[in-house]
């Protein structure tokens, strides 16, 4: 696995529970709106991190924090990110994942083995606006529904996220969103900014007031939606 940061203390990104950060590098899509793109589309120029070392300032953490959230780019591009998570896990902390829902195979198995505890998933779009919202014009949602359906079971605690872009998102997108995602336990939404360092420039983003009143609006369909960082 190769990371490509770490935020070293984290209040908001694990519910209830102090953690650090991680950010691997690499991402099977390609979202216009996204603030990791030096993560999403690497040069090679970037400063790096091998599981090794990560692990090594993990014990530096114990007793410290009580979690590790891995984030990206996406996670499961990693076929040994099980095993990498099995050390975190032999260190003490709990650990959440950060996923776009694209790999739902890896994500039950991850889940049903007890390795992790939590995940956030992103929801992008409405399943017909998912290609051009994710970059990828051909894209298949079926690994999507196939993610949602799975953490609406109830397998592990979870929570939907999207981040509202005003060039990719109007309130009947969110309306559809909701539904789409009827049952959940959690939905966030997120409002845009624009890190200077996206992958699309001319983004631009709602207002705070302007997400209030679509919060109003979702929540008449998905009682459970929030918002965040507003």
């Amino acid at each position: 696995m190769v990371f490509g940061g770490i935020q070293k203390l984290t209040l908001l990104d694990y519910p209830d529970r102090t953690a650090c950060t991680l950010f691997t590098i690499g991402c099977n899509f390609a979202c216009p709106f996204c603030q990791n793109a030096p993560l999403v589309r690497p040069t090679g120029k970037e400063q790096t991190f091998v599981a090794s070392e990560i692990l090594d300032f993990l014990k530096t953490r114990q007793g410290l924090l009580d979690g590790v959230c891995i984030s990206g780019g996406e996670p499961l591009i990693y076929e040994d990110l099980g095993a990498f998570i099995d050390k975190v896990k032999a260190l003490g902390f709990y650990v959440k994942l950060d996923t776009n829902g694209s790999y739902p195979l890896r994500l039950k198995e991850l889940a049903e083995s007890d390795r992790i505890d939590y995940v956030a998933m992103d929801i992008k779009n409405t399943p017909e606006k998912y290609p051009q919202t994710i970059g990828l014009p051909e894209y298949d949602v079926s690994p999507i529904e196939e993610s949602i359906a799975f953490l609406c079971s109830g397998a592990i605690p979870y929570e939907f996220r999207t981040t509202v872009v005003r060039s990719f998102h109007t309130q009947d997108d969110l309306l559809t969103i909701a539904r789409w995602i009827s049952g959940a336990d959690k939905y966030f939404l997120q409002g845009f900014v624009d890190s200077g360092e996206i992958l699309q420039n001319g983004l631009t983003a709602y207002s705070n007031a302007d997400l209030r009143r679509l919060l109003d609006s979702v929540k008449k369909e998905l009682p459970v939606t929030e918002l965040r960082g507003v």
